[in-house]
């Protein structure tokens, strides 16, 4: 009896491709940011944002950032030859998004070009229903990480305000970095993702990238917290561990404590059932 031939559902990619996007944790190193988005304290790669975009979107479809920065997910979907529409708080970022995404999609085939909508909506991700209109076919964003932003002392702050680049996103009283309590961060953080859920396409993905945090000497888990929160709405599927292994290690705690060197973050990966 002949095998039926391989169908595919969800994305273009074939069986092989697909398979070593299943490995749970993977190693990416992002190349070096560039001028425009150096502003940014805290992005995350377009490199990287394209393969999760591959995986879960078949070529034409859309996908959604509700807390876009400067505009990694769009141009991983103009690459990857998608729709997609990001929303952004900060006016500042927002314009930098409009800048890169216009000028990814100049670098494109026009025909290609074309043929895709990739918009930068400046607004708050808590209205997004009335932002923007569904069905969304995939969700890919990453959160702030609490106010861990507003923390001084660090080296990668120090050299930031050396090199006047922004250390922190806005003084927004909307911008959830600037919530010092946990609990209220998380749940207006998890309120957000929760109103997206009318806007996805039955079955559709939500991934979320994140890390736990580490504050005041105690480890608060955000990555798990939003997982078990929002796993009341999505059905939490798996999770991939994105490591880096290109980072300088420091001594925090030696010789008195136990304190890592975290370079991994946690990929959440919801789907609406």
């Amino acid at each position: 009896m002949p095998k039926k031939p391989f169908r595919n559902r969800l994305n273009d990619l074939t069986p092989k491709e697909w398979l070593k996007f299943q490995k749970s944790w993977f190693i990416h190193n992002p190349p070096p940011r560039q001028k425009g988005v150096l502003q940014h304290p805290a992005k995350f790669p377009e490199t990287l944002a394209q393969e999760f975009v591959e995986f879960f979107t078949k070529k034409g479809q859309t996908v959604l950032d509700p807390m876009v920065g400067t505009g990694s997910t769009l141009v991983a979907c103009l690459r990857a030859g998608r729709n997609g529409i990001g929303i952004e708080l900060n006016p500042k970022y927002a314009a930098i998004a409009r800048l890169i995404v216009e000028a990814e999609a100049r670098d494109l085939d026009k025909r290609a070009a074309k043929k895709l909508h990739v918009e930068v909506i400046e607004g708050d991700a808590a209205h997004a229903a009335d932002l923007i209109h569904g069905p969304v076919d995939y969700v890919l964003t990453s959160p702030p990480y609490w106010d861990m932003l507003r923390m001084k002392g660090a080296e990668t702050q120090k050299k930031r305000r050396a090199a006047d680049l922004d250390v922190f996103y806005s003084d927004d009283s909307r911008d959830l970095g600037n919530v010092s309590d946990y609990d209220e961060f998380l749940d207006r953080l998890c309120r957000i993702y929760k109103s997206l859920h009318p806007l996805l396409r039955d079955k559709a993905y939500l991934t979320i990238i994140v890390k736990n945090v580490k504050k005041g000497g105690k480890i608060y888990p955000l990555a798990w917290d939003i997982g078990e929160r929002l796993g009341r709405t999505y059905s939490l599927k798996d999770e991939r561990v994105w490591a880096q292994d290109n980072q300088r290690l420091a001594p925090f705690g030696l010789g008195s404590a136990w304190v890592s060197n975290t370079f991994h973050h946690y990929c959440l990966n919801f789907r609406k059932e």
